[in-house]
Formats: C-alpha cells, sequence, structure tokens
C-alpha cells in the first residue's frame, strides 16, 4: 500500500493479514450494516424516547449524531475527499461488502456510534458501556471490510465523542438552566 502514512499501511496490513478467518469474515459486515446509516443508534433513540426516564436521552442522542452526520458527512467528506482504500487498492483485498459510494474521511459509521455511545454513557454508565462496545466493533469493522482507512476510523471517533460531550453540555448548562427558570415562574 505504497502512498499511505506508515500508520494507516501498518494498520490495514495486520487487520488484513490477522483478523480474517471464516468467523470474522461472517460477524463483521453483519456489524457493519449495524451502523449503517446509523440504524441501530437511531433505533434504540426512537425505543428511548418512549420511556419517560430515557425519553432525554433519546433526544440528546439523536441531536449528537445529527450534528456528527452533518459535520462529518456533509462538510468534511466533501472538503477532503479523499479515496476509500477499497478504491484506491482494489486488488489488495477480496471485498466482502458492496464498496460505499461515498468519500472516506472521516468513518461516518464510527462518529454517528460513538456520538449515540457517548450520550448513552452520560445518562447510564452501564448500558453507555455496552453501547461503547458495540461503537467500538462497528468501527473496527470498516477498517476489517477495507472501506475506511484507521484514520478515517479515529477521526469519526474523536468526532463523534466530540459532538456527544458537545450536547450534553449545551444541554446541562444551556437548555436545562432555562427550562428549570421557565418552571420556576
Amino acid at each position: 500500500m505504497e502512498g499511505l502514512n506508515a500508520f494507516d499501511a501498518a494498520v490495514m496490513g495486520f487487520v488484513q493479514a490477522n483478523f480474517h478467518t471464516q468467523i470474522t469474515d461472517a460477524i463483521f459486515p453483519i456489524i457493519t450494516y449495524l451502523g449503517e446509516a446509523g440504524i441501530v443508534w437511531i433505533a434504540l433513540s426512537l425505543v428511548l424516547l418512549f420511556t419517560k426516564k430515557y425519553r432525554l436521552c433519546g433526544v440528546l442522542m439523536l441531536c449528537a449524531m445529527l450534528g456528527a452526520f452533518l459535520t462529518g458527512e456533509v462538510l468534511i467528506k466533501n472538503i477532503v475527499c479523499r479515496p476509500r482504500p477499497c478504491q484506491q487498492f482494489p486488488e489488495y483485498v477480496a471485498m466482502l461488502i458492496p464498496p460505499p459510494g461515498s468519500y472516506s474521511f472521516p468513518s461516518g459509521h464510527s462518529s454517528s456510534s460513538f456520538a449515540a455511545a457517548t450520550v448513552l454513557f452520560g445518562f447510564s454508565k452501564k448500558w453507555g458501556v455496552s453501547a461503547f462496545v458495540l461503537a467500538f466493533l462497528i468501527a473496527l469493522s470498516r477498517v476489517f471490510l477495507f472501506v475506511h482507512y484507521p484514520t478515517d476510523v479515529l477521526a469519526g471517533v474523536a468526532l463523534g465523542i466530540l459532538f456527544g460531550l458537545l450536547t450534553l453540555f449545551v444541554y446541562r448548562h444551556a437548555v436545562r438552566p432555562k427550562l428549570n427558570k421557565k418552571a420556576d415562574v
């Protein structure tokens, strides 16, 4: 993989050489589809909207994912225009999923997953840890399936965590105090 930075080349080469088995080749496409368009996180958010205790968490998860989507998918991807590894090196790996048509940097699967998991962790450590495990597996699946470089995934993770924390911060420090003042009136 000549032309890549040393980190991306080393990680991609290691993953492709050491992680592929019949089991991982069957499981990782399923895991990656859970993150497609943030569907598992959107579904979880919608379920939470129907519970009084976690309704706010569902709303904030959707807000964090929307912010990460607009920033990553709409803005950054169209500025950076990085081709995906499967496009840049089509002969390197036999694809287990259809190659995505959009640009590679940052990983949308990773950003939506970590945005949702960060918000969920802010409400429930127990469920948040489980969400982070799933988010990690979804992010790893993108490198495993040769549709993202490791730096795409790391940027997506950072973007997702940033929007998760930002959403929680804005709610706790700007929205909730105003709601509390209205309740006092």
